[in-house]
């Protein structure tokens, strides 16, 4: 019996419909609560007037008394006083006349009832009216006569009848209502129970599929923050291995500036040389025989010097021999000194020793070269500013113009200097920071890994 249970159980765990029914419980405790409250609410409504309705027929009751009572202290005393009491009851009684008249109005089988006791108080009250009128006019024989008939006493006998019938009426009605509210409540108690088992199972069943679905959800989670990992390791294996080659490129660049640079130093220069000493004899031997074939090797001497120079340039751009010779701040010096006078700008520096190996000297120099092509390319400055120095156990070259400047953040056609700058720092375990906007000019700032000095070698004793 109890696995059969069981597997009930796991069958409607299992079916689509359960949350749908689920929520079909729950419209269905709402509906059976709204209707417990409409009919409670309305059978205290009820009881509320038929409760009302009690005491204004008590009150009647009562007021008529009140009324007789008066008027016997006025014809015993002959004090108006007394008849305060008999006004006053006369004003309630009416008032509660209008009030049962209209309650009784919508209930058919008991519009008798009311019509007739109103009569019954109507006769006492123009019993209780005739006799002071009576009095007030002198008649005291009539008036006592009348009073001694015994008419007044069961007039309130059937007065106190009728009241009585309707109140036994509205008890009963009373009566009726609460066991009706108690009918109601133990109907809404089953169905909120009921509804609450199934409210519970309902739970039961969504925190079950709730919890698959946290557990599928990790699953999931922890699938794709595997496959990032792998991706990420992925990512750092094809970084290093595009680090790599940028750093091979470079070097192989640098190698086949120095090669070239070389080449050019050798046998260009070994050429022109030549060319300029045969100049030279040529001029020796002709003297001034030949003014005009003087004038062409003048100026064939003065080709051949700019030729001269225009290749010592060109070696210094691919391989700056100033930097292997003298070492990076007079090589800068000499860079910075050139750019200023081909440009025409203000060029100013301040260049203290530094500790660097030879490679990302190079590197250095490098980024000051690309930033001063930029400057004389884009920027429009008046003014650039190169620094070099130590800190914080790095070494940092930076150049700063008061060019037009650009949006550091935004892509750039023409912005693969920039790029190649920092691939060519980040490769030497540096950092490269561009600070820029538009109208405040722009400052590149490169940070190497400082070579840390030798230690001298110790000497045995």
């Amino acid at each position: 019996m109890q696995a059969a249970a069981l597997n009930i159980l796991a069958r409607v765990k299992r079916s689509p419909f359960a949350f749908p029914l689920a929520l079909l419980a729950g419209v269905a405790m709402i509906l059976i609560t709204e209707t417990a409250y409409l009919q409670a609410t309305g059978t205290l409504d009820e009881l509320g007037r038929a409760t009302a309705a009690q005491t204004h027929i008590q009150s009647l009751l009562r007021r008529t008394v009140d009324a007789e009572s008066g008027q016997r202290g006025f014809l015993l005393t002959g004090r108006e006083q007394y008849l305060e009491p008999y006004r006053t009851a006369l004003d309630e009684i009416h008032a509660s006349q209008r009030f049962l008249t209209d309650y009784y109005g919508h209930r058919p089988s008991e519009v008798a009832a009311i019509r007739k006791l109103n009569e019954l108080v109507e006769a006492k009250l123009s019993e209780l009216s005739t006799v002071l009128s009576l009095y007030r006019e002198g008649k005291h024989q009539v008036w006592q006569e009348l009073l001694l008939l015994d008419i007044g006493r069961e007039k309130m006998a059937e007065i106190r009848n009728a009241a009585e019938q309707l109140l036994a009426m509205e008890s009963k009605r009373v009566q009726a209502g609460r066991q009706g509210i108690y009918d109601t409540l133990l109907l809404h108690r089953i169905g909120v129970a009921a509804m609450s088992a199934v409210s519970l199972l309902a739970l039961f069943m969504y925190l079950r599929q709730t919890r698959a679905l946290d557990a599928q959800q990790h699953e999931r989670q922890m699938a794709m923050l595997r496959q990032r990992d792998d991706l990420e390791r992925e990512v750092a294996e094809r970084t290093r291995q595009l680090t790599e080659l940028a750093q091979h490129l470079q070097t192989a660049r640098e190698d086949e500036r120095s090669r070239l640079a070389r080449e050019l130093h050798d046998e260009l220069g070994a050429l022109l040389t030549a060319a300029k000493l045969d100049a030279a004899r040529i001029k020796s031997r002709l003297g001034t025989t030949s003014p005009e074939a003087s004038e062409r090797l003048a100026h064939l001497s003065e080709t051949l010097n700019s030729g001269i120079a225009l290749k010592r340039r060109i070696i210094e751009d691919l391989r700056p021999s100033t930097l292997s010779n003298f070492g990076l701040v007079p090589a800068l010096e000499i860079l910075a000194r050139e750019f200023g006078e081909r440009s025409q700008l203000d060029v100013s520096n301040q260049l203290t020793p530094v500790h660097l190996k030879p490679a990302d000297e190079l590197t250095a120099y490098r980024v000051v070269q690309e930033a001063f092509t930029n400057i004389a390319k884009h920027a429009q400055a008046t003014r650039v500013e190169l620094t070099l120095k130590e800190a914080d156990g790095h070494v940092q070259v930076s150049v700063r113009d008061n060019g037009v400047g650009f949006e550091a953040g935004r892509r750039h056609a023409s912005a693969h200097g920039l790029l190649g700058m920092r691939y060519r720092v980040e490769a030497a375990g540096g950092e490269l920071s561009i600070q820029s906007a538009p109208g405040l000019g722009t400052q590149v700032t490169a940070q190497l890994p400082m070579q840390p000095a030798e230690q001298p070698a110790s000497t045995a004793t």
